[in-house]
């Protein structure tokens, strides 16, 4: 991958990950309500689940590479009409996070992490986002180990910086007005 592809898939993978949505509601109800380090054990179990999606994208969407051959071209510039579309319907979407306090605190931490693996695994939209998004971004007749390696390194950083910044504001480590 060249660095213009890591900054590229960087820049995106931040993006959608600040966007709000299911993940993101989960990480904050429960740093709001069972503390920072549930927050933080809930964007684990989402970055182990992303992990596991780039994995199955990455290792599929080679498989098929080499399958298909010319093909997969066509298959690269519909996923990337894909992304287009997908940005757009989310910027015309104002869904309002809406956190609910259920009075209840969740105090394992072992409780919050697989929350948030089996969300991020069970997430019809992120299963999309990944398979269509390395076709975008990497070509997968050419990958190597070190690329993989990047894109791991990719999601944990962008993904999981995003959403321990959501855990450390909902989980009270920040005033800014009252």
């Amino acid at each position: 991958m060249s660095l213009v592809e890591i900054l590229a898939l960087f820049t995106v993978m931040a993006a959608l990950a600040l966007v709000p949505s299911t993940s993101v509601a989960l990480v904050v109800a429960r740093a709001s309500s069972a503390g920072f380090s549930n927050g933080c054990a809930v964007a684990a179990g989402i970055v182990a689940g992303d992990l596991i999606l780039v994995l199955l994208a990455v290792l599929g969407m080679t498989a098929l590479a080499e399958a298909v051959g010319s093909f997969f071209l066509i298959l690269r510039y519909l996923a990337g009409a894909y992304l287009i579309w997908f940005g757009i319907s989310l910027m015309r979407s104002k869904a309002p996070l809406q956190v609910e306090h259920s009075g209840r605190s969740v105090s394992k931490l072992s409780a919050s992490f697989f929350s948030g693996l089996l969300l991020t695994l069970g997430d019809v939209k992120a299963i999309f986002f990944y398979a269509s998004l390395f076709p975008t971004f990497v070509d997968l007749a050419t990958i190597r180990t070190l690329d993989i390696a990047a894109i791991a390194m990719i999601t944990i950083v962008a993904v999981g910086g995003v959403k321990l910044g959501y855990a450390y504001f909902a989980g009270g480590r920040c005033v800014i007005w009252h």
